[in-house]
């Protein structure tokens, strides 16, 4: 099928890869669009492979992650799942590394999406200029956006930036935008952000803003330390263990007060 011109479709990004058929980011069977660059440095980031926007290899130079894209050859690939959106009730999800470190780029694939009557989402951790964000959240029905920690010191100290952008970013989506389903998500990391202080503070943040459907409480993991071996980086959490199923009870239980809570 052929596409006429429009705008945008021949601005060019870093993708880090394409995945289909997620079930894990958005309703429905989606087509999940990494793409590269990230400004934060969270040290139980499951994907170092998206910090750098640049396209990267191995140490020993077997593995290339990352390719250069323009929005219609992305737009290309998600038009291939159509009709499992149509019966699943999916759509695409946009993803990182950091949406908005590509801001441009990632509205204009939102758009196009939205444009052609599909489902679109986005994962981010709004760490970025409002504006850029208003015109995506514009285009999307979904948006997961992650709270880390609610400490300024200890996210600065964790992630590597200040979480005062993120929660003013929050606060003003958060006041309810039409047509867009806000899910606020909390990895939780053992010692550093699952305290009954952090996740009460967690809670009367999210509590006060009317557009938050619901917070997912997810439990730490230690996917991608085979990652951080391969491009030579310094894993700095191998020490810590997978909350068990006891403890993430208890975490919805302390959130529940105050805001509708998904595990």
């Amino acid at each position: 099928m052929m596409y006429n011109i429009y705008e945008g479709m021949d601005m060019k990004g870093t993708v880090l890869r394409l995945e289909k058929s997620s079930i894990f980011d958005g309703d429905g069977l989606r087509t999940v669009v990494f793409l590269k660059g990230c400004p934060l440095r969270c040290r139980w980031c499951s994907t170092p492979e998206s910090f750098q926007k640049q396209i990267q290899t191995t140490l020993d130079g077997s593995i290339t992650y990352g390719q250069v894209m323009t929005v219609e050859e992305v737009m290309v690939e998600v038009r291939k799942d159509i009709p499992f959106y149509f019966h699943s009730g999916g759509g695409v999800t946009l993803s990182g590394g950091e949406i908005l470190a590509q801001p441009d780029f990632a509205y204009n694939i939102i758009r196009r999406s939205c444009w052609e009557g599909i489902n679109t989402a986005i994962e981010t951790s709004f760490y970025g200029d409002w504006l850029k964000i208003e015109r995506i959240l514009g285009c999307a029905n979904t948006a997961f956006v992650d709270m880390k920690i609610m400490d300024p010191l200890k996210h600065k100290q964790y992630t590597g930036v200040e979480n005062d952008i993120i929660l003013d970013n929050i606060r003003r989506a958060g006041q309810g935008i039409k047509g867009l389903k806000l899910v606020i998500r909390r990895p939780l990391i053992p010692g550093v952000n699952d305290s009954k202080e952090e996740l009460e503070a967690l809670g009367a943040f999210l509590g006060e803003l009317p557009g938050v459907d619901h917070l997912q409480l997810l439990p730490y993991h230690r996917l991608g330390t085979d990652t951080y071996r391969k491009l030579g980086i310094p894993y700095q959490l191998a020490e810590l263990e997978v909350p068990d199923e006891e403890h993430m009870k208890w975490c919805a239980e302390t959130t529940e007060k105050y805001v509708k809570t998904i595990i």
